[in-house]
């Protein structure tokens, strides 16, 4: 029986995290925040799709009302038809023909685009009754071909091309799958480094990851230099010499700065400098990592589309690739850069520092290693403790590693109370 969706609901969430520190770097002190998406179905069941966008406070609103403005391409649609001809559903959502002038394929619309297209697939993961990367895994390489856009990045990578990418992937994927379910996939933890946070708090919180299992930590860097240096040496003394320590400047530099403040924090062995600066700059970004090697250059957070990281590899510009799951327009343009990625031999880490989006990132990394990369060299999933709670199938990390998702679905489906008690401006929490 087909499943037709009958409405879209979405719900302006917002979390008080700005007073506490939480999420803070050199660029922002926000609060954690999300445009929630459910897409209603006619399925017996009542099966909901579910789906978000990360923002960070104030302007959470104009994300809602994006998602309303695009909900009218969703509606009405059955599940099995917009997957019997995903890429023109995904261009109905991201070239509409009035809307596309806000973007195009990035911004606000691009981030409304985001959550319908998971809330989407959400769904169809849920109604197959697996986990989003077990349907994405159990696809042929010609199904996963046929969700990418191939516009504007088939001077890069043709389908004939990721179709061999994935058809040479395919050999021990089951065996991957064992070996994720049996051990996890490696993580490294945010939590201890960020930038609001005193140093006695950050050694304390490092001391407890160490004791908890974790092995690399990220910090934030990016205003003041002095104390910079210093609690990369408080975290680099607590961690040991062998342990990766990853930084983050959330774009705040300018390229010679960059590369002039990285000078001076190579004495800590940083493993990658994330957003060194504008996200949009290719060849600075690409200058800053001539620069700076070994030290890996990562960013992909912000990045608007496809077409910014298609550039940014072809630029050999970063060492790691950070593909955001709702910055980009969904699961469908998370394919074509992991593909991408996988095309020029640069790892992917994905972005989870926002609600949601760890939850969210899991699938595409597990599938990224069973079908797609084939390796963990050099691969980890960034984890932030943080909003867990608010979520019906909330991630499970153990000694610094994800255990695979074993509920139907995408991870992100709120708890009801939650999205009723930190709702803005209406919510308990706000009023």
């Amino acid at each position: 029986m087909s499943t037709k969706i009958t409405a879209v609901e979405v719900h302006d969430v917002r979390f008080p995290t700005a007073a506490a520190g939480d999420g803070s770097d050199a660029l922002n002190r926000g609060d954690y925040s999300a445009a929630y998406v459910e897409l209603r179905s006619d399925a017996r069941d009542g099966t909901v799709g579910a789906g978000l966008a990360f923002t960070n406070g104030r302007g959470n609103e104009l994300v809602c009302a994006a998602v309303r403005a695009l909900a009218h391409h969703v509606v009405g649609l059955r599940i099995e038809d917009i997957f019997a001809e995903m890429v023109p559903f995904w261009r109905s959502l991201v070239a509409d023909v009035q809307l596309r002038w806000l973007g195009p394929e990035k911004g606000v619309i691009h981030l409304a685009t985001g959550a319908l297209v998971n809330a989407v697939w959400d769904l169809r993961a849920k109604l197959c009754g697996v986990p989003l990367w077990k349907l994405l895994a159990s696809m042929s390489p010609a199904e996963l071909v046929a969700t990418v856009d191939f516009r504007h990045i088939d001077d890069a990578l043709e389908p004939q091309e990721a179709t061999a990418l994935l058809e040479q992937a395919a050999a021990g994927a089951e065996e991957r799958e064992r070996e994720l379910r049996a051990v996890g996939y490696p993580a490294y933890t945010t939590s201890v480094g960020w930038l609001g946070y005193p140093d006695e708090k950050v050694r304390a919180l490092v001391r407890a990851a160490v004791a908890g299992g974790w092995h690399d930590m990220k910090m934030k860097v990016g205003l003041d230099a002095e104390a910079d240096e210093r609690r990369a040496a408080v975290i680099r003394s607590e961690i040991g010499p062998d342990a990766r320590l990853m930084m983050d400047a959330n774009q705040v530099w300018g390229v010679g700065e960059a590369i002039e403040r990285m000078q001076r924090l190579a004495f800590a062995q940083p493993y990658w400098i994330e957003e060194p600066t504008h996200p949009d700059d290719i060849l600075g970004h690409a200058r800053i990592a001539r620069a700076v090697a070994p030290v890996r250059v990562a960013t992909g957070e912000v990045a608007a589309n496809r077409v910014i990281f298609k550039q940014l590899l072809q630029a050999q510009a970063i060492g790691v690739c950070q593909v955001d799951a709702c910055r980009v327009g969904g699961v469908n343009e998370v394919l074509a850069i992991l593909l991408l990625a996988a095309r020029y031999g640069v790892p992917v880490c994905p972005h989870a520092g926002g609600v949601g989006l760890c939850e969210y990132v899991q699938h595409l990394a597990v599938f990224d290693y069973l079908r797609v990369s084939a390796s963990l060299e050099g691969r980890m999933i960034e984890y932030v403790d943080h909003l867990h709670e608010h979520f019906v199938d909330p991630v499970a990390v153990t000694r610094g590693r994800y255990q695979v998702p074993r509920s139907p679905g995408y991870s992100v489906a709120m708890r009801p109370a939650s999205v009723e008690r930190f709702s803005f401006p209406d919510g308990e929490v706000w009023t």
